[in-house]
Parts: structure tokens; sequence; C-alpha cells
């Protein structure tokens, strides 16, 4: 028994004996608790009555466990009650936004301008005092806190890579809401269950010593405080069993909730994690029969041409990306090099159907060659078509392998989820699948890394599982975008070792390197694709590239690194400029050594200074 579990042993042993008590009561030899004493009415603790007796006689042990049945049905039932519908509204109003959001998360918020007592009176008033009355008071009462802490919950999640690859495997909305979203929004969740059960409790109290909650004789906690307050001098005592036992339960749920949330919450523990995930029962199918590829070696893998992503900012559209030209051939690795801000992520967000939904490809074409030898306009496809294509064409690896992976789902069940959504293996052939491929990308005892959480593997093999993810379906293209962003350079190193393996296993397939460290360059790619303000500026083999750059920016980039060779290191002056303020002629020409007037005049052509070679510079032979 692990830590986290150890800790619940106290907190979950004394809500046991609560909760049993209350429910047993009907059955223990408890005095009547309706029945009347008067001679021996505030008598003392005895034998026969172990706290005492009231101020009509009645058995203060029997009152107090038949009113702790009370109250805790009301709490409880309340909490529960308005966690379910909370929680729906939270979900839906974060995870679809809009009208939605409107209608679900805002309307609720109403609710939140009234005073909690004064709403509660108000329901009580109306429906009359009583249990059920009590219930429906509180649900609507606490219905938009759950609402409110859900859906910022929601927010957070539902923008993280493991989300949108869902979306992009074409999982249900509602699959995603259960299966993904819920199980990682839980721990906020059991947190403001323990405030609000908590909370009602004392609401419940509070209505029932003013008359308006439960309805005499049947006993609760806040009617024996309520009875307690009049007979203070007389008998101390009765005023204190009940409240100790209303705190006293309030802290031990309260407990128990926070020990809970680090039990279930799978980041914070290496044994259960999610308790109430499961996998699904799968049915074995054959493996869908595959074809021979035809030979295409002489075509390209990719052919970008004049490719262009905008932003919907108002009523004209702002380019993002500018006529953005690449080829990529078969077994071909190309790197694109640039800035933060130059368009590289976009650029390969935009190859897989991953923009967000308020950019889009405004013009050019992306040409992809897939194995049946038909070529398809990437830029054309719609959401099914690209989810056909994405893990058994084209794939990619995302830069933060912490959030691309979903932290509560066991890393065997991420990878066998990518293999699931292109073929129907058996049981077995899957589990034999998942383990050769943890196997295939490095990962130290695949077998037992494949039950293991993310947050159990080091920031190393995170990246080697979302690589594995990722190659699952032996895809054509595999897009890496910036891989070994925040590893330190021995895992580094491994990294690019990686790839250079599943580069020499599938020497057909294509990759396409995102990074801005010109190092990793020189070390795995064939040719690079320099790229600044989002147009291409620079393109060519590596060695020719990095020997003789034909572009002022490459050349500004390969002095500003160590393993560029300069002998001193120069930092290009000034930043990238934001996409509503480009220079109208060359983007780079307010940071270049080299900008003449004319290179305000115009936007600079392509010019080809030698075969193979491409660049976006007037005075490209100055360069160097």
């Amino acid at each position: 028994m692990n830590r986290a579990l150890r800790q619940l042993i106290v907190p979950g042993t004394a809500v046991a004996i609560i909760v049993m008590l209350v429910l047993l009561a009907p059955v223990l030899p408890l005095a009547d608790v309706r029945g009347m004493d008067i001679p021996h009415r505030f008598a003392p603790p005895s034998a026969q009555h172990w706290l005492g007796q009231d101020e009509f006689g009645r058995d203060v042990l029997a009152r107090l466990i038949w009113g702790g049945r009370a109250s805790l049905f009301i709490a409880i039932g309340s909490a529960l009650a308005a966690a379910v519908i909370g929680t729906t509204l939270g979900l839906l109003g974060g995870y679809f936004r809009g009208v939605v959001e409107i209608v679900t998360v805002r309307a609720a918020e109403i609710i939140l301008c009234l005073p909690p007592l004064l709403l509660a009176l108000l329901v009580v008033t109306i429906l009359g005092a009583g249990t059920r009355p009590l219930i429906l008071a509180l649900t609507i009462l606490y219905t938009p806190n759950y609402a409110r802490v859900i859906y910022a919950a929601t927010l957070q999640v539902q923008g993280l890579d493991f989300v949108t690859a869902q979306r992009a495997m074409g999982t249900h909305p509602i699959r995603i809401l259960w299966r993904t979203i819920l199980p990682n929004v839980m721990p906020p969740l059991l947190v403001q269950m323990s405030l609000v059960i908590a909370s009602a409790m004392v609401i419940e109290s509070g209505l029932s010593f003013l008359g308006l909650g439960v309805v005499p004789p049947t006993p609760s906690w806040g009617l024996m405080i309520r009875a307690a307050r009049s007979a203070m001098e007389l008998a101390p005592l009765l005023l204190v069993w009940p409240s100790l036992a209303l705190a006293g339960t309030i802290l031990t749920f309260n407990l128990l909730c926070d020990r809970l949330q680090s039990v279930l919450d799978p980041r914070a523990t290496t044994a259960g994690g999610a308790l109430w995930l499961r996998n699904p029962r799968r049915r074995a199918a054959p493996t869908p029969r595959t074809t021979t590829p035809p030979d295409q070696t002489q075509a390209p893998l990719l052919e970008i041409r004049d490719l262009a992503i905008a932003v919907n900012a108002g009523r004209q559209p702002m380019d993002l990306v500018h006529n953005v030209s690449i080829s990529v051939q078969p077994g071909e690795t190309v790197a694109l090099v640039g800035e933060s801000g130059s368009g590289k992520t976009l650029t390969s967000l935009a190859l897989t159907g991953l923009l967000p939904d308020s950019l889009s490809v405004t013009g050019g074409t992306a040409t992809y060659m897939p194995r049946d030898g038909v070529p398809i306009d990437l830029c054309q496809l719609d959401e099914q078509g690209f989810r056909t294509l994405r893990g058994s064409e084209i794939s990619m690896v995302f830069q933060d392998a912490a959030a691309a992976l979903n932290p509560v789902l066991r890393i065997g069940y991420q990878v066998a989820e990518a293999i699931r959504a292109h073929r129907n293996p058996s049981d077995f052939e899957l589990d034999t699948a998942v383990i050769e491929l943890l196997r295939h990308v490095g990962i130290p005892d695949p077998k037992a890394r494949a039950r293991a959480y993310p947050h159990e593997l080091s920031g190393g093999q995170r990246q080697r599982a979302m690589i594995a993810v990722a190659i699952a379906n032996s895809p054509r293209l595999l897009i890496a975008d910036e891989p070994t962003t925040a590893l330190d350079p021995t895992i580094q190193a491994q990294i690019l070792q990686l790839f250079r393996t599943l580069k020499d296993d599938t020497p057909e397939m294509g990759l396409i390197f995102v990074t801005h460290d010109l190092a990793l360059v020189s070390e795995i790619a064939d040719r690079v694709t320099v790229m600044y303000a989002g147009e291409v500026v620079e393109d060519g083999p590596v060695a020719q590239v990095f020997a003789q750059p034909r572009h002022p920016y490459t050349a500004a980039l390969i002095a500003s690194v160590p393993e560029g060779g300069a002998e001193r290191l120069v930092a290009i002056p000034g930043t990238v400029p934001a996409p509503n303020a480009m220079p109208p002629g060359c983007r780079f020409a307010p940071r270049c050594a080299h900008a003449r007037p004319e290179c305000d005049a115009a936007p600079p052509p392509v010019i080809a200074p030698a075969p193979e070679r491409r660049t976006r510079c007037i005075r490209w032979k100055e360069v160097t």
C-alpha cells in the first residue's frame, strides 16, 4: 500500500463509522427518540443514558445519531445532486463555448447574485419546511458553484494537445468529455464537493435552528442546537454534543475529500490513478489487408506551393504565413528553422488540419502523395478527410510531450488508442504491438512502462512515448515540432539518434523537423528551409546553406550560435515584426545590415542563385 492510500485510513475509517452509525440507527439498541421522561429532564450522563437527557427527558445519544441521519442525508444528497447538474453544465459550457456557455454556465450564475441564505429561505417558504424542499433549495443554491469550478477547469484542459488529438481522431464529444476531460477536472470537483457538504450541513442546521428546516419531532443537529440554546444555564452539555457532532463531521469529510484528491489524481500517485477509468472491452477483428505501395520515389512526397494562413481578425483577414513553398522527397529530412513567430509550427499544423478555429488556410496548395499513388491537396481537405490521413499517412510529434499525453491514461493505453484509430487488432495483437512500439523507440522494460502514467516517466521517456504514438501506424510523413525542446543535451542526442534509427528502418518516410537549433539541423537534416515573419527566405541543402548562406537572416542565425563557426557571436538586432505591422518591402530589412532603399520598395522575388537553392534577397551576392 502506497503513502497516498495509507493517508485515507484515518479519515476513511472515521467517515465509515459516522455513515454506518446513521445507516444502522433503526437496528441499533437505541432508546426511542420520541419517548419522553419528564421527571428526569436535563438529567446528566448515566449508564442508561450515556450523553444524558434533554429538556423532555429524551435520550440525547439516540437523538444525536438519528439527527445525523437527517443532516447527512440532506447535505450529501444536495451536494451530489448539485455536483451532477453543475458538472454537466460546466463541462458543456467550457467545451462548446458560445451559445452553449450562455445557456449553461452564464444562466446558472444568475443564482449567485442572490444571497445564499435568503435564496434557501425563499424556496423553503414557497415549498414549505421539510427534508425534500431543503434538498431542492440547497441543490439550486450550490449548482452554480460546481458549474463555475468545472467550467474553469475545462477551459484549461480542453485546449491541451491530448484533447486536440482526441478530436483529430474523430472521437465523439460526449466521449471526450467523459473519458478525457472529466477525469482531469475531478480533483477540483472533489474539493468543491467537500466545501459544499460542509456548507450544506451548516445551512441545514441554521434553517432547522430557525424552524424552517427539518420538521419536529424528526431530530436533527440544528433542532438540537436550537433546543439546547434555551437551556444553556441548566444543561450546557446539551449544546456541546450536537455542536461537536456537526463540527467533527464537517472536518472529517473535508479531510477525506482532500486525501481523495491525491489518490484519484494519477499525477500525484503511482498506484491506481483515476479509479473510475477502465479499459473498454475490445472486439477482436482481423487486421485490414494492405497492398504493396507503388514506387513513388521519383515524385515528391509533399509539395507545398504558395501556402497562406490567415487569422480572422475583424473584417479583413490578417496573414500570418505568406507564400510558403516547401518540397519533401520520400526518405528526405527537411528542417524548418527560424525564430519564434516565424510560422514554422503554423505551417506544420496546417498540414495535419490542426489549426486553431480562428485560423484558416487562405491560399496555396499542399500536394501529398499517399500510399495509393493518388495525389491529395491537403489545403482542400475537410475534417473527415484529414482524419483518414492522420496517424496512418501523416503524423506529428508535438513539442511538449507532457501536454500531448493524457495524464490520466496509461502510456500503453494511449499508444493502443492510436493503433485502434486505424486498425482493429485482437487484444493479444494490440498488446504485442504496443510493447514492440515502446521497445522500438528505446523505452526500457516496455511491458512495465506500458502500465505507467506519463508523470512516472522522465522527460526523455515521455518524448519517446509520444514518438511511439506518432509512428504507431507507420506514417509516410512524420512532422516533429521541436521534439528536443526542454531536454538536456544528453537526452537530445538520444532523441536525435532515435529519429535516425526510425529513418533507417523506414527509408521511404519523409521527415519535417521543426527547430530553432541550427546544431540539430546539421546533424539530422538533408535540406533546410529558413522561415522569417511567415515567409520562406532561404532553402537548400544543409551543407551548402551553412557553408554559403544567401540571405542575411540565415547568415545572422549562423553567426549567433556557437556552432556556426564565427569567431565572435553576434546577436540579431530588433525583433520579428508583428503580423499587422509588416514592412512594405523585405520583411527583414529593418534588422538587416545589407538593407538599401530598394529593399523597402517592394517585396523581393524568389531567386535561385544555384541549383537546389532559393533565396528571397535581391542582394544575395553580398551576403557572404
